[in-house]
């Protein structure tokens, strides 16, 4: 079974709190949300209401953190949403690092989660294109992750490995899901190499964009969170992948009982806000369906190979929700893409 979050012990927190000026603290609440090994908690004292957080293991690499830090910094200073990060009151750094963990402290941003109103998914998309914009001329000495989900050696071989997992269950069932899963991402890596996807402009991007990772107020977006995926990719890559995470409808418990079909109404919409401000070249249109289909292969592969579940999910019956959406995209990719196109 998949392992419960981390969290903060009491000696913890007091001696992480000392190193920034907020005050007098009143009451820490823990947040549920995000990644169950980062734990999270809401700190309110005299100065403020703070989130601190904890880096995990494997995210915790001190210029990794400190480079999403400056992008941020940088965001910040071009009027972009992003939310401001503390500085301890000894070292002056927004990086503290105690006892070999490394912690960040936030200003927190109230703010709701993405109501799926199609201002809420269109602002969301237009965020991203200005995000894109005010990351367009960041200049670095740090050379974060070049990459993406496309064409990615660690996807193959993580749909390898859990055909070979032992713990996923029916032999036959995963090597069938497994081996579909492997020739859609094939099919689509190949499809959008062919369009030139090498020769496409790299710069720094989000890389994980969803409505988990968005506050909005009044359908627009106040506050964009976690950074630890930032990367070097094409812009196309945060769009696509911004296109299925607001157009796949999950809404039941059970994957199984997810639909074939994503909104379409609403992948429309986060793409007119983005092309709202940022312009897309009609190759890197016709390459975005195939990417959302390399996208969600990738997303979901990645910890099934890890802990044999996806979430609290079987990761087999998960990925093969993944075989149903993904047929479901190339069935309609041509309707799509012309649609995209016109």
């Amino acid at each position: 079974m998949p392992r419960g979050g981390a969290n903060f012990s009491s000696e913890e927190l007091v001696r992480v709190l000392s190193h920034y000026d907020v005050g007098i603290v009143h009451r820490v609440k823990p947040l549920a949300a995000g990644n169950r090994r980062a734990p999270k908690v809401i700190v309110r004292a005299d100065k403020g209401t703070f989130l601190l957080k904890r880096r995990p293991r494997g995210r915790d690499d001190l210029l990794c953190v400190t480079f999403a830090h400056a992008v941020q910094k940088h965001l910040a200073h071009r009027e972009f949403p992003v939310t401001s990060l503390l500085m301890t009151s000894d070292e002056r750094k927004t990086v503290l690092n105690v006892d070999n963990h490394i912690y960040e402290l936030f200003r927190f941003v109230s703010g709701s989660r993405c109501d799926a109103s199609p201002e809420a998914t269109e602002d969301a998309g237009r965020q991203l294109a200005n995000l894109h914009q005010r990351l367009g001329d960041f200049a670095h000495d740090y050379e974060p992750f070049r990459g993406s989900f496309h064409d990615s050696a660690t996807v193959r071989q993580h749909l390898k490995m859990i055909r070979n997992d032992k713990r996923a269950g029916s032999a036959a069932r995963t090597t069938a899901v497994t081996e579909s899963l492997l020739v859609r991402y094939d099919r689509s890596a190949a499809r959008v190499g062919k369009l030139g996807y090498d020769s496409w402009r790299r710069q720094v991007v989000h890389g994980d964009w969803h409505p988990g990772n968005l506050l909005f107020s009044s359908r627009k977006v106040v506050g964009v969170l976690d950074f630890d995926s930032i990367r070097i990719a094409p812009p196309v890559t945060d769009l696509a992948n911004g296109m299925l995470q607001f157009s796949i409808i999950g809404d039941h418990p059970d994957p199984a009982q997810w639909p074939d079909a994503f909104d379409e109404t609403r992948l429309f919409q986060f793409l007119a806000g983005y092309r709202g401000v940022a312009k897309v070249s009609q190759r890197k249109l016709a390459g975005l369906v195939d990417l959302m289909i390399e996208a969600m292969i990738a997303e979901a592969v990645l910890p099934v190979a890890a802990t044999g579940y996806f979430g609290y999910h079987s990761g087999v019956d998960f990925l093969q929700m993944i075989v149903r959406k993904t047929k479901w995209l190339r069935r309609h990719r041509k309707a799509l893409t012309e649609t995209m196109l016109a």
